[in-house]
């Protein structure tokens, strides 16, 4: 079975910065995936760069086999660090937006995952706290049957009672075709979901191991081994 991401080499800086340095990565389908590391070191650059939101410096990446375009974005959904919804619409507009735009969209999954959280689809988005917001935003990312996600902090405005709940939503999207890829500081409230890490440093992969290696190799949690590399 093909990678559904390849990153072959990749550079990117930001005049003269480097934010992402010679950077190789190849990620199998069916996984969940933590992309974990320290502020600036290339995380959501990286997500940027799959979603064709940047272009990189130089380097290859692929996407199921073709580089970042009309065709990647019809398999990816992407959750980015930031909400992008507009303030005056309801969600059950978004709702059909969304239904009208990605083919693989599943309305009847949003309506469920928002009536678990108790958030009415009448309601507009700018009477909603930033939470709920969050929450929103990642209910109809995980609504679309993609074959690779790409969630940057998920999970990071989200209060604690829902990060179970949403972090089982993740979970309840996971099949044999499709991979997750969560970038997040929050690690050991999703350690428990992984299959496996990338540490990223400096623009550089640092580590790359699953979970049970890292268990059976280093005789520590993810979120230890994480504290001991970055010293946090």
């Amino acid at each position: 079975m093909s990678n559904i991401l390849e990153c072959k080499n990749i550079t990117k800086t930001f005049g003269t910065k480097t934010a992402l340095n010679n950077l190789n990565i190849s990620i199998g389908r069916g996984k969940i995936v933590g992309l974990l590391g320290p502020n600036a070191s290339g995380k959501t650059t990286l997500i940027k760069l799959c979603n064709e939101l940047l272009t990189p410096t130089s380097g290859e990446i692929l996407i199921g086999g073709n580089k970042p375009g009309i065709e990647t974005k019809k398999i990816i959904s992407y959750l980015p660090e930031r909400t992008y919804l507009n303030d005056w619409m309801r969600v059950s507009e978004i709702i059909d937006f969304f239904k009208d735009f990605y083919s693989d969209f599943r309305p009847e999954k949003a309506y469920d995952m928002l009536a678990k959280l108790n958030i009415n689809p009448k309601d507009k988005i700018k009477t909603m706290s930033k939470g709920t917001k969050e929450k929103v935003q990642l209910i109809l990312v995980m609504s679309r049957d993609a074959e690779l996600y790409l969630l940057d902090e998920p999970i990071g405005g989200v209060d604690p009672a829902a990060r179970d709940y949403i972090l089982d939503t993740i979970l309840s999207n996971y099949n044999e075709n499709a991979t997750v890829i969560i970038s997040t500081h929050l690690i050991a409230d999703i350690e428990k979901i992984l299959d496996e890490v990338i540490f990223i440093k400096d623009g550089q992969v640092f580590l790359t191991k699953t979970v049970d290696e890292i268990r059976e190799e280093n005789g520590k949690s993810v979120d230890s081994l994480f504290r001991e590399v970055f010293k946090c």
